[in-house]
């Protein structure tokens, strides 16, 4: 079964920092972009951050330009974010998942479910 496990969320005060991780099994890792989506209570998901399936091209929503980097190991089948200089519209539960450099997010099967995500809580 494919399974992709996200993590290291948390509570952080603004300006703080984050690093998400999302452990991926089940499927070809590095056959995929893979990266990360978000979304907060009362609004839709929407794509953070995608990583081309063996970098470094990446593809990454305005709003984290220049705070947020993702990368990917390979060799350990896992996914990264690392969040820096967090703000309160930061907050949101994020999912990682299979995407397009052009910031499309999808799963692999129509239909399923993004998981349950870590949440991220960004306090001002």
């Amino acid at each position: 079964d494919v399974q992709l496990q996200a993590s290291g969320g948390g509570l952080v005060q603004a300006g703080g920092s984050l690093r998400l991780s999302c452990v991926a099994s089940g499927f070809a890792f590095d056959d995929f972009a893979l990266g990360w989506s978000r979304q907060a209570p009362g609004n839709r998901r929407e794509g953070v951050s995608c990583i081309g399936s063996e970098a470094p091209t990446t593809w990454n929503t305005d709003s984290v330009k220049g705070r947020f980097t993702i990368s990917r190991d390979n060799t350990k089948n896992t996914l990264y974010l690392q969040m820096n200089n967090l703000i309160p519209e930061d907050t949101a539960v994020y999912y990682c998942s299979p995407c397009t450099l052009g910031g499309d997010f999808y799963t692999f099967r129509d239909g399923d479910s993004y998981g349950r995500g870590t949440q991220v809580t960004v306090s001002s």
